[in-house]
């Protein structure tokens, strides 16, 4: 009786609340299962006048696109017809309890071998906007990548006007060669490997490069309408500037993440990072260029200075007359290759939509530097191996330990099964030594330890990680990606870390949410989030030559309490090494 007086007291808030826990339980009933089989195969690819036989999923280039709505499971069976180990990754997916479908070869699983197969099951919890999916193996990303587009859960829509299109624009990298044996003969030289010979979008270079214009993306758009450009940068190991002529970019989200909407006339992003952009054809009916082009914050380093297009083609635009070419579209100013305060300026106008939970006391407080090295050279080795400067080695480190891979058993298995000797659990969460990070360094420092080690965390615990660039060799922009987390970004800043005058910057009210980080070019950055999902998650550079070299380190996260709190059992099909 009075449960019922006190109704008539608060209708309305009554009412809401039944309304709110009816919509969740038709959300979560609405839910699907999404099943594809994804077919590893080489198949041949025309680009810049040649043909090769590249390593794709199900012949296509990019890969499929896969849509699914928050709550959705993806069960995804990937079989493997090429001659290379392969391995895909859920690229930001948060995999809760389910480390075991996150792909990064030999540390949540073996790679699935030529001819088996291994099904990736996983369910998208509480995350909307653009993720990809890409093979974490070798560099077999380089061809092996796709869209991952999560829409709202049914019946709920988008926090900004829903658009009339959505167009996925995948930024890649291309080599006029076969990328792995570009990165086959990087590791016998110790050199750098090659740059890659174009950029593409959607699988395309575009009309500026050789025997490329009639294959150039095309993007439909009509007067008054707006047009979703979810943008991905999947190219191996350059950050990348992307405009539209003449049109402003309404940034509305990032990573999986909704952004407060800001316009501009350029974004950048780091290899790993997505990012959403509203266009709106408010331009007189023509064809404009979309393109992209390098940042390129490593000074005297080579690097690939091509620009890749598409073009944003207006439906009502009038055509040529009979015989005629049609007009070249107009080309977007493009910011310097080595424009970092365009990069700054559009980092710092990210923000959450509104105040958000950022761990305020911290539990675990963790400081990496990163940056590359130089090995000497081995004494059994020859001139021939050691190409990279003065006879030496390239390599790279997180607090000076450069990362190993296993070759035997993955990390998540050791872990999970109790196999001593695969992985160590004494990975410094402090510089070893402390000294001018982003000053002269001594030689003594460029040269790091090898060592497969990884640092624990226990479950619910709050952690910072300052993630610090060093000018070993050279300072760099470097986009660092943490599997099984999205994180807040609350500060970064230029030179070295200082805790006493830079946390006073530090923004715990609408920080940007993200999974990768691009840590300024000689600078810092800041990152909070709260260690509850169990498993082995890989912290990494994502410039592919950068992780090849060691720039990384695995967090092994501890069960909780209880089933909910614990990693699931492994599947049966998980692939044997």
């Amino acid at each position: 009786m009075e449960a019922l007086k006190n109704f008539g007291k608060y209708p309305i808030i009554f009412l809401a609340i039944f309304a709110l826990l009816a919509s969740t339980s038709l959300s979560l009933a609405n839910a699907k299962v999404h099943e594809h089989e994804f077919v590893i195969q080489a198949t041949p690819v025309k680009r810049l006048c040649n043909t090769h036989s590249s390593i794709t999923v199900n012949g296509q280039l990019p890969g499929p696109t896969l849509e699914v709505n928050n709550g959705d499971t993806l069960i995804v069976k990937v079989i493997n017809k090429a001659r290379y180990n392969v391995t895909i990754h859920w690229h930001g997916v948060r995999q809760i309890r389910t480390g075991w479908s996150d792909g990064p070869e030999f540390v949540t699983q073996c790679p699935i071998r030529p001819g088996q197969s291994y099904t990736y099951r996983f369910t998208i919890q509480g995350q909307e906007g653009t993720l990809w999916w890409h093979a974490h193996s070798s560099w077999l990303r380089a061809t092996v990548y796709g869209a991952l587009i999560i829409h709202p859960r049914e019946g709920q829509g988008y926090p900004f006007p829903k658009p009339k299109r959505e167009t996925p624009l995948i930024l890649g990298e291309w080599w006029d060669a076969n990328p792995i044996d570009v990165l086959r003969q990087a590791q016998q030289t110790g050199a750098a490997p090659n740059i890659s010979d174009a950029y593409t979008i959607n699988g395309q270079p575009g009309d500026l490069y050789k025997c490329s214009t009639k294959e150039t993306t095309i993007v439909p758009i009509d007067s008054g309408e707006t047009n979703l450009l979810r943008v991905i940068n999947a190219a191996l190991n350059q950050p990348l500037f992307f405009s539209v002529a003449n049109h402003k970019l309404i940034v509305v989200g990032a990573d999986a993440s909704y952004l407060k909407p800001f316009t501009t006339n350029v974004i950048m992003l780091g290899p790993g990072q997505t990012t959403d952009v509203l266009i709106i054809g408010d331009q007189p009916p023509s064809r404009y260029y979309m393109a992209a082009r390098a940042y390129q914050s490593a000074q005297n380093a080579p690097f690939d200075n091509t620009t890749t297009t598409a073009i944003l083609d207006y439906k009502s635009a009038p055509c040529p007359a009979k015989g005629t070419l049609a007009p070249k579209p107009l080309m977007p100013l493009l910011p310097a290759y080595n424009d970092t305060n365009t990069v700054t300026a559009f980092s710092r106008s990210l923000r959450s939509p509104r105040r958000v939970e950022v761990p305020s006391e911290i539990d675990e407080n963790l400081f990496f530097t990163i940056g590359l090295g130089l090995n000497n050279c081995p004494p059994n080795f020859s001139k021939n191996q050691c190409q990279g400067p003065n006879g030496t080695r390239f390599t790279a480190s997180m607090n000076n330990v450069s990362f190993v891979l296993p070759n035997s058993i993955s990390i998540l298995q050791a872990h999970h099964l109790g196999v001593p000797g695969v992985f160590t659990t004494d990975f410094p969460v402090q510089p070893p030594v402390k000294f001018d990070y982003t000053g002269n360094v001594s030689r003594s420092l460029w040269q790091p330890v090898p060592g497969t080690k990884v640092a624990k965390l226990k479950y619910g615990s709050r952690v910072q990680i300052v993630l610090q660039d060093t000018s070993i060799v050279t300072p760099e922009n470097h986009p660092i990606h943490l599997h099984g987390y999205d994180f807040y970004i609350v500060a970064e800043g230029f030179g070295n870390f200082d805790p006493k005058k830079d946390s006073s910057k530090f923004n715990l009210v609408d920080p940007p949410m993200r999974n990768t980080v691009a840590v300024p070019v000689n600078g810092w950055a800041v990152i909070r989030f709260v260690a509850d999902n169990p498993g082995a998650w890989i912290m990494h550079c994502h410039l592919d030559v950068h992780i090849g070299w060691g720039l990384a380190t695995v967090l092994l996260v501890d069960n909780g309490e209880g089933l909910l709190e614990s990693i699931e059992p492994p599947p049966e099909d998980l692939p044997l090494c």
